[in-house]
């Protein structure tokens, strides 16, 4: 992606990088702030692939909705490794600087990434209503052919969203200054800077971000009352509460990642303040990424069991080394 030089009327030069403002302005909390994200990443990067791992090797979850659930994790890792590791290393830096061609680099695949599971959570939505509601179809509408297609579309429409709002943000004019008053190049934080007016970008983000956003969000509700109203039907309450399981774990990974997104994105950018809305900047993109996976781990039945069953296998072959 090539990038126009951006211009600083206030001290007439070129503006050749950008200046985060950072979470930890005092000494004394750089170096918890490092462990907790240090730690976070950690456990986000163990719990993605350790999903990816039991889908992979374990034959009860080759189905198009642990397929579904494998990207979602492969999603979550590169979502949390565009923001976290910059942070750590920003943490202890005394200029926490970052080049344009770096923070262009980091929008695009901030945004591509937080699309492309915006709309992954809905295709996992359509694929459990589709399982529930129409069981007897299920193999013809979600075969191999339907779920690489919902995967395809939804990394395309990712990319495609994210370079638009990439390419409108820097080929803007920046003169106010080169400090951006957050933890990485997001696009509000990106759009305050400008010294031309920023309404065609805000336009194009409360128009495409909505689209997404509110028409994956859309598609979830619609999906589950489609479901609800199939389970309430079912006879047993015990097929209820079998039905409904699978869903729960889905359903509370929907609502971590989009309040806090609404909130953030659908709004105009005059509302947005750092020193307010970084709580919620932290929390979806460095928590949600390591909550999905345990959430999954904990009230899914059948990742339960492949989790349990390869631990036995890993316990007895440890005793088996042991005794030869």
């Amino acid at each position: 992606m090539v990038l126009p030089e951006i211009w600083n009327s206030r001290n007439s030069s070129l503006v050749t990088e950008f200046i985060l403002s950072g979470l930890a302005p005092d000494p004394h909390q750089q170096l918890s702030l490092f462990l907790l994200c240090l730690s976070l990443y950690l456990l986000t990067l163990f719990g993605n692939f350790m999903i990816i791992l039991l889908i992979k090797t374990t034959p009860a979850l080759q189905t198009p909705m642990y397929f579904f659930l494998m990207n979602l994790s492969f999603v979550d890792i590169f979502y949390s490794s565009t923001i976290t590791p910059n942070v750590m290393a920003n943490i202890f830096s005394v200029k926490k600087t970052i080049s344009i061609a770096g923070c262009a680099t980091q929008m695009f695949f901030f945004i591509d990434l937080a699309s492309s599971e915006a709309m992954l959570l809905a295709v996992m939505a359509y694929d459990r209503y589709v399982a529930i509601c129409k069981p007897l179809h299920y193999t013809t509408f979600m075969d191999q052919a339907a779920c690489f297609l919902l995967i395809i579309s939804v990394y395309t429409a990712g990319f495609l969203n994210s370079l638009t709002h990439t390419l409108c943000a820097f080929t803007l004019p920046f003169c106010h200054s080169n400090v951006i008053n957050h933890f990485f190049c997001d696009v509000n934080p990106i759009l305050k800077l400008s010294c031309k007016d920023t309404f065609l970008n805000e336009l194009l983000l409360f128009l495409i971000a909505g689209f997404i956003e509110v028409g994956s969000f859309l598609c979830i509700m619609i999906s589950y009352s489609y479901i609800l109203f199939a389970v309430c039907r079912t006879g047993s309450s015990r097929s209820r509460i079998k039905s409904l399981s699978t869903c729960a774990s889905h359903f509370s990974c929907v609502a971590l990642f989009y309040c806090p997104v609404f909130y953030m994105y659908l709004r105009p950018t005059s509302a947005y303040v750092m020193d307010q809305d970084w709580v919620l900047s932290v929390f979806y993109t460095v928590i949600v990424p390591m909550l999905n996976p345990i959430i999954y781990s904990m009230r899914n039945q059948d990742v339960k069991k492949a989790l349990k069953k390869i631990s036995i296998n890993s316990v007895l072959m440890y005793i088996g080394n042991l005794t030869k």
